[in-house]
């Protein structure tokens, strides 16, 4: 965590994330009829529900399709979903259009390569512990946990403590008073 990736994560407005890979492990289980099943974690899932209180677009970019995606995204309140994205890049820049923010006022959190472009033009770049070399060398900030179990919320977490907001979103899920 260094004061730089601090200073950009203060200004975020918009998070997006890739999915495969980001959001889950990378592993898809593709039973007898060719369903395909994924696993997300809970607590990533509470960190996007921490940045959508904090008034932060949460947003997924992929570049599979997948309606196990959408029903996750529609669980958490999530409207802004890009599947079939071949171009990370344009649709985090067509998101933020859409939202009227600068590219600066984006995080993008992806794993590998095919993200590398939406990475470099986010104003802050993340990803997992996991991830290859060539994308951990292109991160403002790096996640101690691997791809699907909470690198997301660790995020959310270091974007709302950038910010200021995260004590006061947990206060209420603490009754017990401190001395």
């Amino acid at each position: 965590m260094t004061a730089s990736a601090r200073d950009r994560a203060r200004t975020i407005a918009l998070v997006a994330l890739d999915v495969d890979g980001t959001l889950t492990d990378g592993t898809l289980f593709i039973g007898p009829a060719g369903e395909v099943f994924k696993g997300f974690s809970v607590r990533d899932g509470f960190g996007m529900n921490l940045l959508a209180r904090a008034g932060i677009t949460v947003a997924l970019i992929t570049a599979r399709r997948s309606e196990i995606v959408a029903a996750r995204a529609a669980e958490l309140g999530i409207g802004a979903v890009v599947q079939g994205a071949k171009d990370k890049a344009g649709a985090l820049a067509g998101l933020c259009r859409d939202h009227g923010l600068t590219l600066a006022q984006a995080a993008f959190m992806g794993d590998d390569w095919p993200d590398l472009g939406a990475m470099r033009s986010a104003g802050l770049a993340a990803t997992v512990a996991d991830a290859p070399q060539p994308v951990l060398d292109a991160a403002h900030w790096v996640a101690t946990r691997p791809a699907g179990r909470g690198a997301v919320r660790e995020l959310a977490e270091f974007v709302l403590q950038a910010r200021g907001e995260l004590a006061p979103l947990l206060a209420g899920y603490d009754p017990t008073p401190r001395s």
